[in-house]
């Protein structure tokens, strides 16, 4: 880790950090998987978070030892099912599902002069930013169709530092999965975990929950 005070930006995951949108991301796998024939469990459903759109398809039918039924065509229409059902899903985000204390740490950040990017898996980042009434936080908000590969890949990451013209030092990512988490440390950023320490132990920083994220407790953390 880097000396605090070199910090100038923070680049945010969005699912399980700014907003609980994987409860709807939950429900419309769910479908899917039912209509494959993938039997639900929680660990398949950890197993998706950071990961994109096809990624997550795939895993969904490897678990289900469905993969060599489907096509990339049949795939992409399942992909466009689950989406355009999670779209209706997310269409009734507002202010109040901001999750605990991140309004008023992002207020804090924005009033200390910090620049902030959201790196996000989802294509649907923006969409979902302007329901919540958060997009005048960010700086930008990187399109994960114009990096290379997904989490645990570091380019969202590295990515989310460019469009905010900052070198990776320079910048914290805060994340809630572990693909994430790795994300970030491969991007040479300082990373922040909300969520089980031993699921997240590759944290530089770790909180409970998002409630317990400000700007003291980071530098509280910092080592």
């Amino acid at each position: 880790m880097t000396n605090f005070t070199t910090i100038k930006g923070f680049a945010f995951d969005m699912d399980g950090v700014l907003a609980d949108t994987a409860k709807f991301h939950t429900v419309a796998w769910h479908q899917i998987a039912d209509e494959i024939g993938t039997t639900w469990t929680p660990e398949l459903a950890e197993s998706l978070k950071g990961i994109d759109r096809m990624g997550s398809l795939a895993l969904i039918m490897a678990a289900g030892g469905v993969a060599e039924q489907y096509d990339q065509a049949e795939r992409e229409k399942l992909a466009v099912k689950k989406n355009t059902h999670y779209r209706e899903l997310i269409s009734t985000l507002t202010p109040d599902d901001i999750l605990p204390g991140m309004k008023s740490f992002l207020d804090e950040l924005k009033a200390a002069g910090y620049q902030m990017s959201v790196a996000s898996a989802s294509k649907n980042a923006p969409f979902i930013i302007e329901r919540l009434g958060l997009a005048h936080y960010f700086q930008a908000v990187v399109d994960p169709a114009s990096v290379t590969a997904g989490k645990p890949d570091p380019a969202i990451f590295s990515a989310a530092a460019d469009v905010l013209q900052l070198q990776p030092a320079e910048v914290i990512g805060i994340e809630d999965s572990s693909a994430g988490i790795q994300s970030i440390n491969a991007a040479g950023e300082t990373s922040v975990g909300i969520g089980d320490k031993n699921v997240l132990q590759e944290a530089d920083i770790n909180f409970a929950t998002t409630a317990d994220v400000t700007l003291t407790a980071i530098k509280s953390g910092w080592h």
